[in-house]
């Protein structure tokens, strides 16, 4: 169950994702850029993950980062690795189960517990645990020329 704070809530920078064609997309994070495609079996080229797999990715590196985090406040070795085995149900188009595995420095026995604590409290397995508020605002445009 995840613990509800006091809220402090801030305004995320946009993220802008335009189609490239085919099944690609280019997604605009601050400065950098992310392809986004299918596998070539589902009719994409492959030239980037998948969502789904981006979303997984997202959780996995939440949790490294929050594990490297505690270590670096306990004055522990730092070096957190994390990898993610998951299973999506295609009939009801949603991620099924997702186990992480974390290879971490020794954490002493005293701070297991809180070491563990701390790997489920990161912002985006919070967020799987209790979704946000999600709305969806659909504006028609002109096609492009080359497009129609």
């Amino acid at each position: 169950m995840v613990q509800k704070k006091a809220k402090l809530v801030i305004r995320g920078r946009p993220i802008r994702v335009a189609h490239q064609g085919g099944h690609r997309f280019s997604a605009r994070v601050r400065d950098h850029e992310v392809i986004v495609d299918q596998p070539r079996g589902s009719g994409g080229e492959d030239a980037g993950p998948t969502a789904t797999e981006l979303l997984v990715t997202s959780l996995v590196a939440c949790v490294a980062h929050y594990g490297h985090t505690f270590c670096k406040r306990h004055e522990l070795p730092d070096h957190v690795d994390a990898e993610a085995t998951w299973w999506a149900d295609l009939g009801s188009e949603r991620l099924q189960r997702v186990e992480i595995q974390v290879d971490a420095p020794q954490i002493p026995a005293e701070l297991d517990d809180d070491f563990r604590d701390a790997l489920e409290h990161c912002l985006v397995h919070n967020s799987m645990q209790d979704p946000p508020e999600i709305s969806f605002d659909v504006r028609s445009s002109e096609l492009p020329a080359d497009v129609r």
